[in-house]
């Protein structure tokens, strides 16, 4: 609930191009901060203590969270429960993920080909187009389709699933391989990942509002995209045995492209949105990141775990099995990431509201 509305609240209190656009690198770089202390504190309480403190750690997070919000953001009263709230679309498009999401990761027990796969996939396909019937004939629609109608919102949420999911296999396969080829605990792989999270910080705070407004935000999104499809790019080529410094620390700096792609992939995303409609905007964004995050995670981890099982059958060692499974994941992701990069190149364009001040000169 927090995260669908808090982008709206935000470009609802930001209205000027400029503004707006430092407000959301603001929001990019609290994202990627706070990955960065999750990974080194979670590491450390883990080591320290053990894993269930990453879980009772954010009750006191989220109390502050809670004192904080109350007192800085804006009051404001919604349609509320009388007009109406559509329960049938939200058990659809849930049901529907859910069910896709569990036909993937029991792939590598029952086969991909298999009744259970087939059936479980043919129903989730079923659900969602009941989602879809649904929002056009519901009242109060979860999601009314009108907002699909922009090229700026559909595009910027299609490149959003493709590079989210890509990437969710960086964070999470490279602390797997951390671990488990390279032979690093908790805190360690907490501090080696910590530089791709400073990096993308720094770069989403210090430069990414200034590259929007002098160049657009298509251009840097593309920019963002092609510096990411390096990442993977590189990662599969990660050896069993790797040095950190020559390896893996050129790829957590390259890393930076999505403290770039972020920030104006979402202003291109809420600029095809009126004021009325930025809460669902913010909201479907937020919800295409999630269904990104667990799909990358579910196909990605799955085919890991395949190629690794059938390198580990043909006599490989374990590094060498695993790496290999880590590999083919990361070459998905590469395929994806060119993918988003290619839907960008053709679909999203800047505003002419927030074009550069360059290029308004030049038409005028």
């Amino acid at each position: 609930m927090s995260s669908a509305v808090s982008l709206g609240i935000l470009v609802t209190l930001f209205t000027e191009p400029r503004e707006r656009a430092r407000a959301i690198a603001v929001f990019s770089f609290t994202g990627a901060a706070g990955a960065s202390l999750g990974q080194v504190l979670g590491g450390l309480l883990t080591d320290a203590l053990s894993w269930n403190w990453i879980f009772f750690v954010n009750l006191p997070i989220g109390a502050a969270a809670i004192a904080l919000a109350a007192r800085a953001l804006p009051a404001d009263r919604g349609l509320g429960l009388r007009a109406g709230a559509d329960a049938l679309g939200a058990f659809l498009v849930t049901a529907g993920l859910m069910t896709g999401i569990y036909a993937v990761v029991r792939i590598e027990e029952y086969g991909a080909g298999s009744a259970h796969t087939l059936g479980l996939g043919a129903l989730a396909l079923a659900l969602l187009a009941g989602f879809l019937v649904r929002q056009r004939t519901a009242a109060t629609p979860l999601m009314p389709l009108r907002i699909l109608r922009s090229r700026a919102v559909a595009g910027a949420n299609l490149v959003q699933l493709l590079m989210v999911a890509a990437l969710f296999s960086f964070q999470v396969l490279v602390a797997l391989y951390l671990q488990k080829t390279q032979g690093y605990g908790a805190t360690a792989t907490g501090l080696a990942m910590l530089p791709a999270a400073l990096a993308i910080g720094a770069v989403s705070l210090g430069a990414a509002a200034r590259l929007i407004t002098r160049f657009g935000e298509r251009a840097v999104l593309l920019t963002g995209l092609t510096l990411l499809t390096g990442v993977l790019g590189l990662l599969t080529r990660l050896p069993a045995h790797a040095s950190y410094a020559v390896d893996l620390l050129p790829v957590m700096l390259l890393a930076a492209g999505f403290g770039l792609a972020l920030p104006a992939l979402t202003a291109l995303g809420m600029s095809g949105a009126d004021e009325a409609d930025a809460g669902l905007a913010s909201g479907l964004f937020h919800t295409t990141q999630q269904i990104g995050m667990a799909l990358g995670v579910a196909v990605l981890t799955t085919l890991a775990a395949a190629r690794t099982e059938a390198l580990d059958a043909a006599g490989r060692s374990t590094a060498e099995a695993l790496t290999g499974g880590y590999r083919l994941a990361f070459a998905v992701g590469t395929g994806l990431l060119v993918a988003a990069l290619a839907i960008a190149a053709a679909v999203l364009r800047t505003t002419q509201a927030e074009a550069p001040k360059s290029e308004v000169a030049i038409a005028a």
